[in-house]
């Protein structure tokens, strides 16, 4: 695994406005707003976000759901040549679940220092999975602080 500060090339951004749709689509469904993107290079095999009321089943993670649909649209389980844009840090079960397709690429916008895998280990991804946080980070951040600002109302 490879950790990087802030790299954010234009297709990156562009991917994770993609997520921040999807992470719009989930917050008008009171969902958390979480939105996923799996791509190769500019081609989208998935975008989902949280579904976990909807379904009432608590693995229905945006990252999830994108994993079922990208290993179905390739026919395969393993994505080491694509890359997920997630708009927060995946949570320990999305990111052992990211490691089991050898994901090539994961990038994130905002960190989750209650529930995002950093917290527990720095080892969860594959070890040839690149990561890379902050891209979009503001609006991405900004999401999920007035979600939660609304539910605490």
């Amino acid at each position: 695994m490879t950790l990087r500060p802030l790299i954010e090339s234009s297709l990156d951004e562009q991917m994770m406005r993609l997520a921040l749709l999807q992470a719009q689509e989930a917050y008008a469904a009171d969902e958390v707003p979480i939105g996923a993107v799996i791509a190769v290079g500019t081609r989208i095999l998935a975008k989902s976000h949280n579904q976990v009321e909807l379904l009432r089943d608590p693995t229905a993670h945006a990252e999830m759901l994108a994993i079922t649909q990208a290993t179905a649209t390739l026919g395969g389980k393993y994505l080491p040549q694509c890359t997920l844009y997630v708009t927060v840090e995946p949570c320990p079960m999305c990111m052992g679940a990211l490691r089991w397709t050898q994901i090539g690429r994961i990038v994130y916008g905002t960190a989750d220092p209650k529930g995002g895998y950093a917290r527990y280990t720095h080892d969860l991804p594959h070890p040839r999975s690149v990561v890379i946080g902050g891209v979009c980070e503001e609006e991405c951040r900004e999401l999920m602080v007035s979600y939660f600002r609304r539910k605490r109302r």
